[in-house]
């Protein structure tokens, strides 16, 4: 921004007869003033938002009934799967203390996946069992079946749906939509596999998963 003329040092000692040094430090001051109003309001602004980010996250799980049920549970920081140069989902784990991924289904965590554009239920699940395929032999008639009720849990997303899986120790899976219980596969078999598309090593997103899991224990 440029200092009018009539603001200059000189000028207001020419103008108004006041010594030089005094109407610098006139200048200096207001503008010391003005500088630090904002400067005060962002240093406030920036203590109510590192105040505040906690009772986010808390105020989150509370209002989320498939998370408020896994006390204690803390989320990872987003992570963005792109397909093909376009924006496919964020994913991001609920875990409790202690959680290890080598372990995973020993305990009960959430697997939420926010989606970023439309993509067909009838796909995502087609999907999800290519993809279990990868990490076991799985027989026809466990596909089918496992294949069915996928379809049934996972409806057609548009950008902005949330799907989330919750791994049940010894049980299997529920799945839940935007907050709304979807369906579950009771198969303990099932959610190794389900949840491996994202945690196994042989994961087709090596880099996805070395992001969910970063600085978690093995």
């Amino acid at each position: 921004m440029r200092m009018p003329s009539s603001c200059l040092p000189h000028a207001c000692e020419r103008q108004s007869g006041v010594p030089f040094w005094r109407c610098f430090g006139a200048v200096s001051v207001a503008l010391m003033l003005c500088c630090a109003v904002p400067a005060h309001a962002s240093f406030l602004g920036f203590l109510g938002a590192s105040k505040e980010a906690p009772l986010t996250r808390i105020e989150e799980a509370a209002g989320r009934p498939e998370i408020a049920n896994l006390r204690g549970a803390i989320p990872t920081a987003p992570v963005r799967l792109r397909f093909w140069g376009f924006d496919v989902y964020d994913a991001r784990l609920w875990t409790p203390q202690g959680f290890r991924h080598s372990q995973a289904t020993r305990y009960p965590f959430a697997l939420e996946l926010q989606y970023l554009r439309r993509l067909e239920g009838g796909a995502i699940a087609s999907r999800s069992l290519e993809e279990m395929r990868r990490l076991a032999s799985i027989s026809d008639t466990q596909a089918q079946s496992w294949l069915k009720a996928m379809r049934e849990a996972f409806p057609t997303v548009n950008e902005g749906d949330r799907i989330t899986g919750i791994n049940v120790p010894g049980e299997g899976v529920e799945f839940w939509v935007n907050g709304e219980r979807s369906g579950e596969i009771k198969d303990p078999a099932f959610a190794t596999l389900f949840f491996g598309i994202w945690l196994n090593e042989r994961t087709s997103e090596p880099k996805l998963r070395a992001q969910l899991l970063q600085g978690m224990p093995p």
